[in-house]
């Protein structure tokens, strides 16, 4: 099989699809890779090195469509990248069919099949290949680094000949993998930690890493399936927002990582409680994608308000592009072993990844909560 790896082309955009390392696992796995030249670049990986490893590199992205059997991508494509596809192609990318289910239908309209890194089910089995986690890993880490950097304040405690200076407060909410990675990036760094998230079941682990766990009376316990917290009634975000403004006037800096796919991010942080935080204090927006956990987060820029710093950068793991490109690459290997036995594409939907992950096969959907989302916006 001919896997093709183009050149991203979303704005900010500098992960790579497929790296060196990969090439060569891919090799001896029965398949070969086509490098669209410079698709590397902005993640620090030459052309030199993917030809090294074994790739063969196009002149640009039209030879790449127009010669491989197997598209790979990071982010999804655009509509120039998706009339370049020909029927019959496989494109494999971060597709995020629940935030626009309108866009598989076009996928289904050029009859490619369509396989999304981030519907990968969250199960055991499935941990090598989940591309969420691995990314978001990433984000958790830098938001802390981004924090420290607007902070006007240190984050360990410091003695000097000029007396000390107590350490910074970091509380961040949702302990799914960005918050616990933020929570051990900011206790790495000196910061006092505490985390909070609506799933009791998260506090031993908040605990391990030398954090306190905030405990809120919302008279339930939201943990849902595949390890995503389940939606609270209005008059329980209600109570839960109050809780927090009153527990963030103490903080120095705020990370916030609630996220649900397909859906708005809950809202976390109201405006009051951005008013009572400290002057300087710092608020950083994981979900700022999805709308923000925060109501006055603006997506994509960093702002101050109430003399808070809130900080809404998009698209963290593309700020770390070598690292995050070497995950992800390594998470589309993990997939290619199922799907790709000796170097022949076979998705077997009886297998619970293969069903989850397949959007649409031959130009059928056949991803069971796309159709229902398209069901309920046509309803």
């Amino acid at each position: 099989m001919l896997i093709g790896v183009p050149a991203e082309t979303v704005t900010g955009e500098r992960r790579v699809a497929i790296v060196p390392e990969t090439v060569a696992r891919l090799a001896k796995a029965g398949s070969s890779v086509l490098v669209q030249r410079g698709a590397g670049a902005g993640a620090a990986f030459t052309d030199d090195a993917f030809e090294t490893a074994g790739a063969t590199l196009a002149a640009d992205a039209a030879e790449v469509f127009a010669k491989a059997e197997f598209i790979a991508k990071v982010a999804r494509p655009t509509a120039a990248e998706l009339a370049s596809m020909r029927p019959g192609q496989t494109l494999l990318a971060f597709l995020a069919p629940l935030g626009d289910p309108a866009s598989v239908e076009a996928y289904a309209a050029a009859k490619i099949t369509a396989l999304s890194m981030d519907a990968i089910p969250r199960t055991t089995r499935a941990q090598s290949m989940d591309a969420l986690s691995s990314q978001a890993n990433i984000a958790g880490y830098k938001a802390v680094l981004i924090a420290a950097n607007e902070s006007p304040r240190f984050l360990p405690m410091l003695t000097t000949a000029a007396g000390t200076i107590r350490p910074a407060k970091t509380f961040v909410l949702g302990a799914g993998v960005a918050g616990l990675q933020a929570i051990a990036t900011a206790r790495r760094l000196g910061s006092v930690v505490s985390g909070f998230d609506t799933r009791a079941v998260v506090k031993e682990q908040v605990q391990s890493l030398g954090a306190s766990f905030l405990e809120l009376d919302l008279g339930v316990d939201a943990s849902g399936a595949g390890g995503y917290a389940t939606a609270l009634t209005p008059e329980q975000e209600a109570k839960q927002q109050q809780l927090l403004a009153e527990y963030m006037h103490g903080m120095d800096i705020v990370i916030t990582t609630a996220a649900v796919p397909g859906r708005r991010a809950p809202l976390l942080i109201i405006e009051e409680a951005v008013r009572g935080m400290k002057p300087g204090s710092v608020i950083v927006d994981l979900a700022a994608e999805t709308g923000g956990n925060c109501a006055l987060t603006e997506p994509g820029k960093t702002v101050v308000k109430h003399g808070v710093t809130i900080v809404g950068t998009l698209n963290l793991p593309s700020t770390m592009p070598f690292d995050a490109s070497t995950l992800y690459s390594r998470n589309v290997f993990a997939l290619l072993t199922l799907i790709a036995k000796d170097g022949t594409l076979t998705l077997d939907m009886s297998d619970e990844i293969v069903r989850g992950t397949t959007l649409v096969k031959d130009g059928e959907i056949v991803h069971q909560p796309t159709l229902a989302a398209l069901a309920g916006s046509n309803a």
